[in-house]
């Protein structure tokens, strides 16, 4: 069961008939958390279709974040596997702290202290300090290294090891950020770890990387200040399209669980609904299950709008008469704004959703920018009046949202720009 789209094999192509066979005979390692159902995976996802392309056999090498049985032991791992028997590559590994590792001392004083005042970045690299090369790897003759996300880059070292491997970074945003947003779900004594200490952790890691990739501009823009002796590279993710929507029936809203998701869905609850009774909406993703964990209340309240994880997300796009992006908080790219743009559909959206893009959302016309709950219930009201009465909208294949889409987030695109990285760093 997957709620986020594919690339339709219709859709990748050959590596022989449109990019040629620049990788053929290399060996890609794509090294990457254990996560599924969020932006980082759709992007690994892409990371190895992309490389496939280019005629790259590719690994993938996930880890867990958090002390656990062996693959495929273990809840953690059979989640996770049931979410991620899609992920297109030729052969995959896994690995991740043992269960062991929680009655390390050195684990206490190194990571468990520092995270329990708000330290995620030393955790993380603990954890990954710890994790085991999985059987078999060693064999593997890897020519390139696409590590996601700094935490992965102490792995990465002893992956490398003698091996003559580049190792390309992809950031994934300013880490730094999300984890001071975390800390704002959860319970840390004082004193709190601050912003410059955390993203001091990220820089000197990112420093053992040979380049780092970032999906956004403003962390490109950042990162590029502050490491300006590294090689920096804006690659927007390629993003599989949504289904269009074709029928015009509902009004959506998509969202995983995630903090940021439940602040926006919370406030569109609590704050815009109650302004537009007489609009209908569906929301869709886990995110029904942190609402219900968070504030029995309020779901009990909205429960008949909540649809859930659903397995295919593509229907839920085609019978959109409109997606709603009630971003409040986050950092960097949302991966769920472009799946929105490329659905077609006409969007209302908080400033916050668009974060990340260097884009006039003036010339895109069928997007509503809402910077309150009375505009954004105001421009529901507009949409459900038109679906209502059958006003007719942009065909959406050529509509603004969708054209944007292509011309940033198109799969060739993003495989030329991944082609010239592999190519300077494998003559480097």
């Amino acid at each position: 069961m997957n709620d986020m789209p594919r690339f339709e094999r219709t859709n990748n192509p050959s590596p022989t008939r449109l990019f040629g066979r620049k990788l053929d005979g290399k060996t890609v390692a794509i090294v990457h958390p254990a996560w599924s159902s969020c932006g980082t995976y759709r992007v690994i996802c892409a990371q190895a279709l992309a490389y496939r392309a280019l005629g790259a056999r590719v690994l993938s090498i996930a880890l867990m974040d958090a002390p656990t049985a062996q693959a495929p032991r273990g809840k953690r791992w059979r989640k996770y596997l049931s979410e991620t028997h899609d992920l297109p590559v030729d052969e995959r590994y896994f690995s991740g702290p043992p269960t062991r590792s929680l009655a390390s001392l050195s684990l206490l004083k190194d990571g468990w202290w520092p995270l329990i005042h708000g330290d995620q970045a030393s955790w993380l690299i603990e954890l990954v300090e710890r994790t085991p090369l999985p059987n078999g790897l060693d064999d593997e003759a890897i020519d390139l290294v696409h590590a996601n996300h700094f935490f992965t880059l102490p792995f990465v070292r002893r992956l490398v090891g003698k091996r003559r491997a580049p190792v390309v970074l992809e950031t994934h945003d300013v880490q730094a950020s999300q984890f001071l947003l975390r800390n704002r779900d959860g319970f840390f004594i004082s004193p709190q770890i601050g912003f410059d200490a955390l993203l001091a952790i990220e820089l000197e890691w990112m420093r053992t990387a040979d380049i780092c990739v970032h999906l956004n501009y403003e962390e490109c823009e950042l990162f590029e200040r502050l490491l300006p002796q590294m090689r920096h590279a804006l690659v927007y993710p390629a993003v599989p399209p949504a289904a269009q929507s074709r029928r015009s029936e509902r009004i959506i809203a998509v969202a995983s669980g995630h903090y940021p998701n439940y602040l926006g869905i919370k406030w569109l609850l609590e704050e815009v609904l109650p302004l537009a009774p007489q609009v209908s909406i569906d929301i869709v993703g886990d995110i029904d299950q942190v609402i219900k964990a968070r504030d029995k209340r309020l779901y009990d309240a909205y429960r008949h709008l909540f649809l859930g994880r659903v397995p295919e997300i593509e229907w839920v796009y085609e019978r959109a008469a409109c997606v709603l992006l009630p971003t409040l908080g986050g950092f960097g790219l949302s991966i769920r704004t472009v799946e929105a743009l490329s659905s077609g559909a006409p969007l209302i959206a908080t400033p916050l959703a668009f974060r990340g893009l260097n884009v006039d959302l003036q010339e895109i016309r069928n997007v509503t920018v809402a910077a309150d709950a009375p505009s954004f219930a105001a421009a529901m009201r507009h949409v459900h009046a038109r679906s209502s009465c059958g006003d007719g909208v942009t065909p959406n294949c050529t509509s603004d949202t969708r054209r944007f889409f292509d011309r940033v987030f198109g799969f060739d695109a993003y495989v030329e720009a991944l082609s010239g990285i592999a190519a300077e760093m494998l003559v480097a």
